[in-house]
């Protein structure tokens, strides 16, 4: 416990894996600001985080606007004074848009799943690698960490169940924009990483959770998981990024998948 005592963690989400992170940056002792499209969501995980002694503040930000991103950082900085962590998770499926196999998916469809889960990541990471250049270093000798979001479907695809192009392509993009980014600030003393979960109990895999054939997939392909990934043990990743136990880790992306990217398993025919 107190691994991040005195230390301010911004997160960009209020629901699932950035939740249930939040709620264990928080535990660590870390102030936290919570970042998210939805005032309700954000508001109740700061009130969750305050009721169990907790320290949380919140905004409300389209973080695919860059004065949004930019504004939510200024407001975490002028609340708290630094950001020593981003855990950058913002993001969902473009299912909506219409993002499927690229010779179903549109132009609108393609800028509106990139804007989502890459855009966003990247405004976000520009206001906050600002303050962080601009800020001290800590006792650890460093200026900050960087945690984004990426997906073990971008580098161990499944098409027959997730056949959606876009989100790979902007999965796979966080990854390039996490070794060019650690490369370029490691002299500035900041770390840049990322996770790629695979499938997780989060309000986003609704439409999986409720297919037993991808559920039934999903405790093949991932047995250490089983059928879905707890959020929690995400979160687990994201206090040692965070922390000074990473504090000479930069450039990598951890999956955390159950096996996912290691187990031979095909989908079973639709019946």
């Amino acid at each position: 416990m107190n691994r991040l005592a005195g230390r301010v963690c911004l997160v960009t989400g209020s629901t699932g894996m950035a939740a249930a992170a939040a709620i264990r940056l928080a535990e660590e002792g870390a102030n936290v600001f919570i970042a998210s499209r939805s005032e309700e969501h954000a508001g109740d995980l700061a009130d969750r985080i305050a009721a169990a002694a907790g320290v949380a503040d919140h905004a409300a930000a389209d973080l695919t606007v860059e004065s949004e991103a930019n504004e939510v950082v200024d407001r975490c900085v002028a609340r708290f004074g630094r950001i020593d962590g981003l855990f950058s998770v913002v993001g969902g499926s473009g299912r909506r848009f219409g993002d499927g196999p690229i010779d179903t998916v549109g132009a609108d469809a393609w800028r509106a799943t990139l804007d989502l889960n890459l855009t966003s990541q990247a405004l976000v990471c520009a206001a906050v690698i600002r303050a962080m250049r601009a800020q001290v270093p800590n006792e650890s000798g460093t200026r900050g960490a960087i945690l984004l979001m990426g997906s073990v479907t971008a580098t161990d695809p499944v098409p027959e169940l997730f056949g959606t192009h876009a989100y790979a392509a902007a999965k796979g993009a966080i990854a390039a924009l996490t070794t060019a980014l650690a490369a370029t600030y490691v002299n500035d003393r900041i770390r840049v990483n990322a996770v790629a979960p695979s499938l997780t109990d989060t309000p986003m895999a609704a439409r999986a959770a409720g297919d037993e054939r991808i559920l039934e997939f999903s405790r093949r392909k991932q047995p250490l998981a089983g059928a879905m990934l707890d959020p929690a043990e995400v979160a687990h990743a994201v206090v040692y990024f965070l922390s000074d136990e990473s504090r000479t880790v930069t450039g990598q992306v951890l999956k955390i998948d159950g096996g996912w990217s290691v187990v031979s398993a095909e989908p079973r025919p639709a019946s």
